[in-house]
């Protein structure tokens, strides 16, 4: 390539970019690139696109490299981006393609942007969608299944009986070996109700401790006529 044809480009891209594009060496240029517009908002960013002219040029692709000016951009959105640049040099080549170069970056970069913009806001979405689910869970709550409320029951009765051991324990603590024995064989004994549950036919007999003896009440009856007689023969004496 000659040196008039790429001043000839040059002229041309300083007329464009006058205040974008500066020149390091004959064959190297920076120029700044940014989105024409964006919506209102959005964060800016700005890339400067630099390139080196080969003696092929503009039958064989420049050297292109990227550098951030303003706002966050990581390694592989930049090699998107490169690759992208090449692809369009591809497609032009034999012909001057730096201000083709530039226009597909200013595309690239706004898209990028955008982009962006769209996965905040579904980000953003799929959050507030799922904490309305955890939401309605925890308010509405698990749907209680015979299974589950037989888990739960087994559990309710394991903590209630280990609660209940560890209460039995703290109170023979405070008892002497000798009140802890007595304490032992009266909470041995069956209540009323726990012999009603183990056998419904027992009698009232079966529910007399052992050792307690019967007594017969008519024993103890007395009629009015026994009394009647027993009050005339009360004599009195004569100190009375």
């Amino acid at each position: 390539m000659s040196g008039e044809v790429l001043l000839e480009e040059f002229e041309v891209l300083e007329s464009i970019y006058p205040t974008e594009l500066s020149k390091s060496s004959e064959r190297d240029i920076q120029i700044e690139v940014e989105p024409e517009e964006l919506d209102e908002g959005l964060p800016p960013l700005k890339l400067s696109l630099h390139v080196h002219y080969t003696d092929d040029y503009p039958d064989a692709l420049p050297d292109l490299s990227l550098t951030p000016l303003e706002g966050d951009v990581d390694q592989p959105e930049l090699d998107t981006i490169l690759h992208g640049l090449t692809k369009v040099g591809e497609e032009n080549l034999g012909m001057a393609m730096t201000f083709t170069l530039v226009s597909h970056l200013r595309e690239q970069i706004a898209e990028l942007v955008q982009s962006r913009e769209v996965r905040r806001k579904f980000e953003e979405s799929e959050k507030e969608r799922l904490a309305l689910e955890a939401e309605e869970l925890r308010t509405r709550g698990t749907p209680v299944t015979v299974e589950s409320f037989k888990a739960w029951k087994a559990q309710f009765d394991k903590e209630q009986a280990d609660r209940k051991a560890k209460e039995e324990e703290e109170r023979l603590k405070g008892l002497t070996p000798k009140e802890r024995e007595e304490y032992k064989r009266i909470n041995s004994r069956l209540s009323g109700r726990q012999l009603f549950e183990r056998n419904r036919n027992l009698d009232e007999e079966t529910l007399l401790e052992e050792g307690t003896v019967s007594v017969d009440i008519s024993q103890y009856e007395r009629t009015r006529e026994e009394e009647e007689e027993e009050e005339e023969h009360v004599t009195f004496s004569d100190s009375d």
